[in-house]
C-alpha cells in the first residue's frame, strides 16, 4: 500500500481559498486513482473529487466549478484547489488512493484502499 499525508488545511473566511496537498510515499502513484473525501461532524464521509491514473476527473456536484483536483506524478503528489469556500465545506478532508483497471476513478470509498489521516478545513461565515 501507499502511505499518504495531507497538508494545507486551516481556517478561512467564506469566499476564501485553500490548496490541499497529498504526498504519497512507499509506491509511485503513476498507476493509482487518487481521491479526496470529507467528513463533517455528525455526518458520513462523502466523496469530493477524484482523478484517475490517466487524468480523468470526477467532482461532486456541490463543489463543481469551485474545487479543482490535480496530480503531479513526478512529485508523487495530488492537490485539491478549493476556491469560493463556504461554511458547508467545513470538514476533515482525507486523501485516498486505489488501483483498478478502469480508466474512471471510483467515487465510492470501497474503491480505495489507502487513506491519509486527514486535514481540517474550517470556513467561517
Amino acid at each position: 500500500q501507499v502511505q499518504l499525508v495531507e497538508s494545507g488545511g486551516g481556517l478561512v473566511q467564506a469566499g476564501g481559498s485553500l490548496r490541499l496537498s497529498c504526498v504519497a510515499s512507499g509506491r509511485t502513484i503513476d498507476f493509482y486513482h487518487m481521491g479526496w473525501f470529507r467528513q463533517a461532524p455528525g455526518k458520513e464521509r462523502e466523496f469530493v473529487a477524484a482523478i484517475s491514473w490517466s487524468g480523468g476527473r470526477k467532482v461532486q456536484d456541490s463543489v463543481q466549478g469551485r474545487f479543482t483536483i490535480s496530480r503531479d506524478n513526478a512529485q508523487n503528489t495530488m492537490y485539491l484547489q478549493m476556491n469560493s469556500l463556504q461554511p458547508e465545506d467545513t470538514a476533515k478532508y482525507y486523501c485516498t488512493a486505489g488501483r483498478s483497471p478502469s480508466a474512471t476513478p471510483p467515487t465510492a470509498q470501497e474503491g480505495y484502499n489507502s487513506w491519509g489521516q486527514g486535514t481540517q478545513v474550517t470556513v467561517s461565515s
